[in-house]
């Protein structure tokens, strides 16, 4: 298996190849905002991101966070649907 060449960050980037194994989850005071069509889905500044190697970070979001009525429970084996 061929392991990809990792490309230099950039100022400010960060690597993916930089993140730990196993992957890590850390609460993040970053502003996360999510829109779609205009309407406001999520907003928060309590997300934890996660971090594992060669993967791009994970946001994960309080569901007192998120827009009432944005998301529903998916039946069984269903993924979860925004409406």
């Amino acid at each position: 298996m061929n392991r990809p060449e990792p490309i230099e960050p950039g100022p400010g980037q960060e690597s993916v190849w930089d993140y730990p194994r196993p992957a890590i989850a850390e609460p993040t005071g970053a502003h996360v905002l999510i829109e779609h069509r205009g309407k406001r889905i999520a907003e928060t500044r309590r997300a934890v991101r996660v971090l594992e190697t060669s993967h791009p970070p994970q946001y994960y979001i309080p569901p007192d966070d998120i827009a009432a009525g944005a998301w529903r429970r998916p039946a069984a084996r269903e993924p979860a649907r925004f409406h």
